[in-house]
């Protein structure tokens, strides 16, 4: 019997899930997030990783075979030859490094790469990139030894080596996903005997190390395999498999990942893509969705409303549900306005209006992936919150023109507990 553990570090929280060869679920834990100063943060992740393994039950631990972890995209620590953190973290959002972009945008300019494949995704306050380069300007950046991504660094935390990383985590942070390699200019920087070494994400990295084995009671063959990112995790947890075949999230915002035979970038619709494989990923994300349907409707209103939605019939009524100024995709217009009038008296009509004007942004977006190379759309998966929306269903698949299904699981945990499971059959990487 073998088993699998994915381990979700996420935004608010963080989560476990065991599977067995099958993809069962076996068991799942979480556990929120509370406030702590950036200082004890790692002190505090990897307490709250080894208690999320001490959760599985023994039988479990006993057989499990492979753990793998995922992280919030550009968390990124700086550490020492020990793999000792030496400052702070810097989270996801964390934009204080903004000024280091201009101190990119002038390395392009001196190497004459305007159109350099990474270039959209690393020229961001808070990419993993801008943020080792803001690093290198200070004091203390001479005692550095390692840049970990989050997931890195706490599965370094179970294996016991240090510079690894997965070309997920790693986009941001300039490897070329393409030609799977750093680019020579990348190469040809001060802060490059930092970066680690990439490889596919569910690649087994070693074993966990005689202490943690000891400490948690696990098998001493127990494979920690490199990770990925949360968001990507929660894709993998999709049944899609197949290009065409996509995951649109609706929560709070609306982001939609089309699987796809050919790479695409935009920087202009916040457009990129991820390898997944001999795949790409290719992912868009609209400023629309839950959190403005929020604004007007408590989520009892949002249930017994919908049910009275004649969704077979398209709306007349004409939105772009907003809450503030400004979206990037399928419209790149930082100034674009909400558009919310009329509202009519019936709130039935004017659910029906903004769920009819969300479904035709999902279908814009869609549109656009396609019109820049995607491989066109043919099923589409759904996560989040709104999944559970029959009439918003109907509305989408009606937009969309192609069959729209809920995702019978989307959360990131199990998605990376499938990574880990691909680990079965793969050799432990070369030690360099």
């Amino acid at each position: 019997m073998n088993v699998y553990a994915g381990i979700d570090f996420g935004t608010s929280g963080a989560r476990i899930a065991v599977v067995d060869a099958e993809g069962n679920r076996l068991t799942q834990a979480s556990q929120p997030f509370d406030s702590v100063p950036e200082s004890q943060l790692p002190a505090y992740w990897r307490e709250t990783l080894f208690s999320l393994l001490a959760s599985i039950n023994h039988h479990d631990r006993q057989y499990l075979t492979a753990i793998a972890i995922n992280g919030t995209s550009s968390t990124v620590l700086l550490c020492d030859a020990a793999g000792q953190p030496i400052t702070s973290p810097l989270l996801y959002n964390d934009a204080r490094a903004a000024a280091a972009v201009e101190t990119l945008r002038a390395v392009f300019a001196q190497v004459h790469l305007a159109n350099a494949p990474c270039k959209d995704t690393v020229l961001s306050a808070t990419s993993s990139l801008v943020k080792l380069l803001w690093w290198s300007q200070l004091s203390l950046f001479s005692q550095a030894k390692y840049l970990f991504h989050q997931a890195d660094w706490l599965g370094f935390l179970l294996h016991g080596q240090p510079g690894i990383s997965d070309y997920h985590n790693s986009l941001k942070l300039g490897y070329d996903v393409q030609q799977l390699r750093y680019p020579a200019w990348l190469m040809d920087l001060a802060i490059a005997p930092l970066l680690p070494r990439v490889v596919a994400p569910g690649t087994p990295i070693g074993a966990v190390t005689p202490a943690v084995a000891s400490q948690l009671d696990l098998p001493p063959h127990c494979q920690v395999c490199a990770g990925t990112t949360d968001s990507i995790a929660a894709f993998l947890a999709s049944p899609a498999t197949e290009p065409g075949q996509a995951v649109t999230s609706l929560g709070s915002t609306l982001v939609l990942k089309l699987l796809s035979k050919t790479w695409v970038e935009n920087g202009a619709y916040g457009i990129y893509s991820h390898r997944l494989g001999h795949q790409w990923l290719v992912g868009g994300a609209s400023n629309t969705g839950g959190a403005v349907l929020q604004q007007f409707f408590t989520a009892a209103e949002l249930r017994q409303l919908s049910d009275r939605i004649p969704a077979a019939q398209e709306s007349h009524l004409n939105y772009y549900p907003l809450l503030r100024p400004g979206e990037r995709f399928p419209i790149n217009d930082p100034q674009l306005m909400p558009r919310l009038q009329p509202q009519p008296e019936d709130p039935v009509v004017f659910l029906h209006g903004l769920l009819e004007s969300m479904a035709r942004i999902e279908a814009e977006g869609y549109q656009v992936l396609q019109a820049l190379g995607a491989t066109p759309l043919k099923h589409v998966y759904t996560a989040g919150g709104g999944a559970d929306n029959a009439a918003w269903t109907t509305i989408r698949a009606r937009r969309l023109g192609v069959t729209v299904t809920r995702s019978p699981h989307s959360d990131a945990a199990y998605g990376t507990a499938l990574l880990a499971r691909q680990a079965v059959n793969q050799p432990p990487i070369n030690r360099q």
